[in-house]
Parts: structure tokens; sequence; C-alpha cells
């Protein structure tokens, strides 16, 4: 791992687990229109599909609750002479849903009290519509509700025009005028902004209630759809589509400042319209591309899409939702759930979980999301009125109780980033040290360095290291065997202060028998060869050359009375002192018996080495006799 790291996240595991089949909802006719649609949308109580339906246009309505194989003959929401394109819930009412159709018109739905797929009769009893809004002159490819307001609803048509309806007098009081055909559009938080994509290849940011666009700038440049989600609170929107070699990429823009795109990726070259869904709670995007049997998952982190994982699946979906953040599973730390479509006759559910062994509510991965209650009604907003609905708290659902209300002031909205990317975390880049605390060398430090060793002091170290090798050779041939026959250790010679007072009668000062050099027995003695005990000892001269401590012995045993130590220091005496040129003779002279120890030491071990391979000789002798 030298040179990576992880990025710490708390949703870099987050797993995509797919139903079982009897969990799913099977024996649908999901309509085969060819319009590019998400084909279904889902709320916390309800399903709709698209449905493949003849003599006019119809889509169907599943409780959730109401999986497994359905009947073969289901009540469907019918009204449409053409076949419906588009369906969105209401945000703050689950019973309402809105539909778009190619015949022109948008029709408002409400879902019957009680309403079930499974009834007692052989005829199932459609549903009608409660509203109708006319004013398109061609077929209504999307429909959205405002995410703020209520009863304001958003429908792009083939007319080029995208109307705001108060459903409240069934009237369309804005219209939004483009050049071409629009291909998606999303809403900001508040409900005041629009951002659409259309066919001309533009990207336009519309303040809606001025119907005209505060931006329009070049999107995707590739000819394939593209798709906008707005970020939720953030300033920010994504896109997905096609570059000019028909790659598929994901965008990420400023609402502020969107001449250029933050940041344009490259994803792969499948041919499918990738479907984005933003959850604001986790701050992840979803990517589902049409004929995929994969869904990507990204976290937005410093104006950056970090990519987490995907779920992968061998069965391609041509429509997919996403459920709002209030219906997901709290128990199991499910933070996303989708229902795609598999092989036009199955709505498939997929929860995205994140693994945790804890069995309490996680409020870390559940903060307040938005309620069922809106910020303001259609006639405050028409009448300029912005605002983000109230939140509740998911730990209430948690309990079973009623969701608690908490205002979206005290929510803390999440910051603005600049377009350049955030710089990374303090952990991760060090801190360079100011030059005030680098610490600098004193004076005192300075002039207390001492001059270089002296050649005395040489000597001392390399007797010091000779002696260090030879007790280190005294230990380890304690646990050594050797197949050589036993030969009895030398006696350690005595030193040479020894035997000079043994001959002359002077006994050595003791400051001189304290010098700190070793003595040259312990060298010797370390490199001298095994003799007999019998044989005599070489008589040495005392020269001041030969260590250290003969050095010294000779410069303070020349007289019977040496000088004191003390004197040593003095000037007088620094003129005893031995030279340099002294010094390195004696220094050669050491050198020259060491290696006459060598010598005598090799040719005792070839003696014994040539008197084994005699005896091992005559043994050999001996067996063949």
């Amino acid at each position: 791992m030298s040179g990576r790291f992880v990025r710490n996240s708390k949703y870099r595991h987050v797993f995509g687990r797919s139903a079982k089949k009897e969990q799913c909802y099977d024996n649908l006719r999901i309509s085969n229109n060819a319009w590019d649609t998400n084909l279904v949308k889902a709320n916390p109580k309800y399903i709709s599909v698209n449905w493949q339906a003849s003599g006019g246009g119809a889509f169907a309505v599943i409780p959730l609750d109401e999986r497994g194989k359905l009947p073969e003959h289901l009540p469907l929401f019918r009204g449409h002479t053409a076949a419906v394109l588009d369906t969105d819930w209401s945000p703050f009412d689950d019973s309402l849903i809105a539909s778009g159709s190619d015949d022109g018109k948008v029709f408002v739905w409400q879902v019957p009290e009680g309403f079930t797929l499974h009834t007692d009769g052989d005829e199932s009893h459609d549903v009608e519509p409660v509203g109708k809004l006319m004013g398109h002159s061609r077929k209504v490819g999307h429909v959205l509700f405002n995410p703020s307001a209520e009863n304001v609803l958003a429908s792009a048509s083939g007319d080029f025009t995208i109307k705001i309806w108060d459903l409240q007098d069934g009237k369309s009081k804005l219209s939004l005028k483009h050049n071409d055909i629009v291909q998606s559009l999303s809403w900001s938080a508040d409900g005041s902004m629009l951002v659409t994509t259309s066919r001309d290849k533009k990207l336009r940011f519309w303040d809606v209630r001025q119907q005209r666009p505060a931006h329009e700038v070049s999107g995707h440049s590739g000819a394939k759809n593209s798709r906008v989600v707005w970020m939720g609170e953030h300033d920010r929107v994504a896109t997905t589509g096609f570059s000019r070699m028909s790659d598929r990429q994901l965008g990420l823009w400023d609402t502020r400042n969107p001449t250029k795109a933050i940041s344009i990726e490259d994803l792969d070259q499948t041919a499918g319209v990738c479907m984005p869904f933003w959850d604001e709670g986790t701050q992840m995007l979803y990517l589902a591309g049409k004929g995929d049997g994969n869904i990507r998952y990204y976290e937005y982190e410093n104006d950056k899409f970090q990519y987490l994982s995907e779920y992968k699946s061998g069965e391609p979906q041509r429509g997919i939702a996403f459920l709002p953040k209030r219906g997901v599973n709290t128990h199991e730390n499910e933070v996303a759930r989708a229902y795609k479509t598999t092989h036009d006759t199955m709505v498939e559910p997929i929860s995205f979980i994140v693994p945790r062994r804890a069995e309490v509510f996680q409020d870390d991965i559940y903060p307040p999301t938005v309620g069922s209650k809106p910020a303001m009604s259609a006639g405050d907003w028409f009448g300029g009125k912005e605002g983000l609905p109230p939140k509740i708290s998911l730990e209430s659902l948690y309990e079973g109780e009623e969701p608690v209300e908490i205002s979206a002031d005290s929510v803390p909205k999440p910051t603005r980033t600049e377009t350049a990317p955030a710089p990374a975390p303090a952990a991760a880049v060090a801190k360079p040290v100011p030059r005030e605390e680098t610490p600098k060398p004193t004076p005192a430090a300075t002039t207390s360095r001492g001059p270089p060793p002296s050649v005395k002091d040489n000597k001392e170290s390399m007797s010091a290291m000779a002696s260090k090798f030879a007790d280190d050779d005294d230990e380890g041939s304690s646990d050594e065997t050797s197949s050589f026959e036993e030969v009895q250790k030398p006696v350690e010679r005595p030193s040479v202060a020894l035997r000079q007072e043994q001959k002359t009668g002077v006994r050595t000062p003791p400051h001189v028998q304290k010098d700190p050099s070793p003595p040259p027995t312990k060298t010797s003695s370390a490199f001298s060869a095994p003799e007999p005990e019998s044989e005599p000892e070489p008589e040495l001269q005392p020269r001041g050359t030969l260590s250290g401590q003969s050095l010294s012995s000779s410069n303070t045993t020349s007289t019977p009375a040496p000088e004191p130590r003390k004197s040593e220091t003095s000037a007088s005496s620094s003129a005893t002192a031995p030279t340099p040129t002294a010094a390195a003779a004696g220094l050669k002279d050491h050198l020259l018996d060491i290696k006459s120890l060598l010598q005598r030491q090799a040719e005792q071990i070839a003696d014994l080495t040539r008197e084994v391979g005699e005896l091992k000789a005559r043994l050999g002798e001996g067996g063949h006799q």
C-alpha cells in the first residue's frame, strides 16, 4: 500500500441487494413505446407503470405491499386516447399522480382509498382522471411536480414548450419556450429554478417566474439524448450524455456560472442513455443505463464525483425509479431503494444498504429529509415566494411514531463549494514547518565541538576494538564444538609493565596503571597462537611505542620518581609528550607484532591439520588390513 490511501467515507461499502422473485412484481405488461422515459415512478405507497394497453393509453398503479404474481386483469388508470409517456407522483400527496400522453394532454388522477389489485369480481374497474389540462399542441413527454410548492406541475411537450400548471384552477400560468424538443428537466430544491436539456444540445437554467433562461450553454456534444438532475440544495447540477465519439459522459455544472462544465468524465461506450438519480441525504448520485444490468453510484465531495461501486445484474433494465428517502427501511440500514423493470414483465426492487452491525438508529447516515408538507401553496409560489419544505426526522419513523417535523431553517444547508476543487483534508497534507520553528545552532553548541582525535586516541580505539573482538571470540568459543583435537588455551601473558617491574624492581606508579587505554596483553591475547606452557617467554624490550599503555609507561618510568598526574596538564610537561612521528612508528611496530603472531597461529593450524590428515590415513590403512 505504499503511496496509496483509502478515502474515508461512510458509504464506501454500500452494496445493492436484489429481492427474491416472490418479492418482485410479476406478470406485468410494461409499455414498449420508444419515447425516452423512465417508465416507472414510485412513492412510499405505490408504483406507477406505463402500461401496454390497446384502445388508448393507460398506466397501472401497484401498491407496494402487493408483491408476487399479479392478477391477469388489473384496474388500470385509463382516459388518454394515446400511449402514456410519463407519470409523476406528488411529493406531498401519495395518492395524487399526473400523467402525460402522446395525445398532447396532461391528466391528474387520485388513487381511490383502499385501492387494491385483488378484487372479488371477475372484472376490474378502471380509474378515471380527476383533472384534465389542455394547452399543448403535441405529445407531452415529461411531467414533473414542483418539490416545494403544492399543486404546481411542469409539463414538457413536443411543441418545444414547458408549461407550468396551477392544479387548483387547472390553468397554465407560465410557459418556457425552447428551440427543440425537451429531453429532460429538473427543479431546484426551493422550486424557483428549472434546468432543462433539449435536442439542440443546449443546457438551460430557467428563472421560471421570469419565463426566460438565466443561462444557456452548450451541453454534451453527442447526438443522443442527455439527462439532467439538480443536486438537491447544492447550486450544482449533474448531466449525462454522449460525446461526439458516442462515449457516455457524466458532467458537473455550477448553476451560478455554467459557462464551462466543472468536469466532464467519460464513462464507457455503451449506447444506452444514463438515467441519473440524486440522493440528498447521502450526497450520492446513482447512474442506471438503459439496456444495462448494472447501477453505478458515486459520492459527491469537493466538486468531484468519487466512484464508490456498482450493483451488477445480468438482467437489463429499460426503466427505473427511486423511492423518496422517507420510504426506505431504516431498520436494515437501507439508504436507497430502486425499482427497475426486467423483461418488460416484472419490476424488481433493489435495496442499497450500508453494512453495519448496530441494531439502533444510525443518525449519521439518516439526516433529516423532506417530509410530506409543502413550503407554500400554489398561489404563494406564483406570487414570487420561495422556500424549502419542512423536513422530518427519520428516527421517529424508526420508532414507529408519527414523523416529527423539523424546520428547514434549523437544518444546516450544504456549503457552497468553489469551482476549483477544494484542498485535501489537513490530515492528508503535511504542513510545512515555519522557519521560526526550525532549531538554529547556538554559539555554545558550535564552539563545544572538540579538535579532531589525535594519533593516541586512534590507537586507543583500535585497542578497544581488538579487546571487544577478543571477548566475543572467548564467549562464542565456549558453545562451539570442533572435530579437531582439543588444544589447551595458552596462558595469558603478563603485561609489559608487570614484566618491567619484575626485571627492574621499580613499581609502576598508580596513575599509570589506571590509564584508560586497555593493556597490550588483552590485545595480544586475542591474536596469540596456542603455545606450550614450557616455551620460554620472549623477552620484549620496554619500548614506548608498543601501545598506548607502553607508551605511557616509557614516559613515566624513565626515572624512579615519576612526575605527579597534575603535571601532565601543565605547560611544562607538554615538552615530554610523545611526538606524532614517534606515535606513528609505535603503531607500525605494534601492527608488525600482530602480524607475526597471526603467522605463527596459521603455522600451528597447518600443523594440526596435517597431523589430523595423517591420523585419518593411518586409520584408513588399518581398516583395509
